[in-house]
């Protein structure tokens, strides 16, 4: 099998890399280096199996056309590359229309001018459903909550694109929705929620798990924005990769369908509730100080995942205290990927 993987150097890219060059799968990764990390994931890639890589930025439509052109008998098309901090968004919405927008457009172009009949997946976000501030929200246990949503927010939700990064990731996903009515191209969104997991280099403007965890081993304090008490439904990486295999076997049915993918009810943790899981790992304070809410922030995000459970039989697997295990150990292994980071000791 051969599958094009867009932002492949990424965290979600360098993980479904991985797993499919175990497989034996022919893997074609698209990324433009230009995020922290992508080049300690790369070389680790390239050690596995058959890996192409491509260096391509997205915005450039002749080169994405060519690359795909060139490898327009992939069986499969991951489309992950992206811009993906809402606090960019704001500071420089134009290179964050040019990322998430144009250049998923360039994707989709690519693909049909190829003709190219792969179902192909587009990781969307949970932004695309703005601030929700007519659902109503309590406060309990120092964590909120919704009212009257047991079963989190399902895809019938009202699109309402708050932030740059939210209209550029919402108008992208409508676009992937739209190419399948018009053009016949077998695509599927998934609206992702807080992916968390192994080789994921935490900022603090986004991947906030990792980069709490992260800041923590290395000495480094965090800024917590907002109050601390809002809530999260988290998927550790390998389920949300299991999602994508269900996905890509079916998408002879689910072409065109959306599907929310994260953590679900079960799932679920506060800022303030991570920062006391990782003092307690470590047995110790950590340095941290309040700032003001980000724009377009959710006091409470939960997927409702119920129509991914039925379609497609998944569910995730990893329970969010084990998962936040794996991700403290693997970082506390690995901290010399993070103590040679330029962003980090800065």
């Amino acid at each position: 099998m051969k599958i094009i993987i867009t932002g492949g150097a990424g965290f979600i890219g360098s993980n479904a890399a991985h797993r499919h060059l175990r497989r034996g799968d022919h893997v074609v990764v698209v990324d433009n280096l230009s995020r922290e990390g992508t080049r300690k994931n790369l070389d680790w890639l390239r050690s596995i199996g058959h890996l192409d890589f491509v260096q391509v930025d997205i915005r450039e439509s002749g080169d994405v056309a060519n690359c795909f052109r060139e490898h327009a008998d992939a069986d499969r098309v991951l489309h992950l590359a992206a811009q993906v901090a809402v606090t960019t968004s704001v500071t420089s919405p134009r290179e964050d229309f040019e990322v998430n927008a144009l250049g998923s457009l360039n994707v989709l172009e690519a693909m049909r001018l190829a003709r190219m009949n792969a179902p192909v997946i587009y990781s969307s976000t949970n932004k695309v459903y703005g601030e929700m501030n007519d659902i109503g929200t309590v406060e309990a246990n120092g964590r909120y909550a919704y009212k009257s949503l047991p079963f989190g927010v399902s895809e019938e939700r009202n699109l309402d694109f708050h932030s740059p990064y939210g209209c550029s990731k919402g108008a992208a996903d409508q676009y992937f929705i739209d190419y399948h009515r018009i053009f016949g191209l077998r695509t599927i969104v998934f609206r992702q929620s807080c992916i968390y997991g192994h080789r994921q280099f935490g900022a603090e403007d986004q991947g906030w798990v990792a980069w709490f965890m992260i800041a923590s081993q290395l000495g480094r304090s965090v800024t917590v924005y907002g109050d601390g008490k809002q809530v999260r439904d988290l998927l550790f990486i390998d389920d949300l990769l299991d999602a994508y295999d269900l996905a890509f076997a079916s998408s002879s049915g689910c072409g065109g369908q959306v599907y929310n993918i994260g953590g679900g009810p079960t799932n679920v943790l506060s800022l303030l509730e991570l920062l006391a899981y990782i003092e307690g790992r470590r047995s110790r304070k950590m340095g941290f100080e309040f700032s003001d809410w980000r724009p377009g922030d959710q006091r409470v995000f939960v997927s409702d995942i119920r129509r991914a459970q039925l379609q497609l039989g998944w569910a995730p697997r990893i329970r969010c205290g084990q998962g936040l295990d794996l991700l403290y150990d693997w970082i506390s292994g690995n901290k010399t990927l993070f103590v040679e980071s330029a962003t980090l000791i800065a």
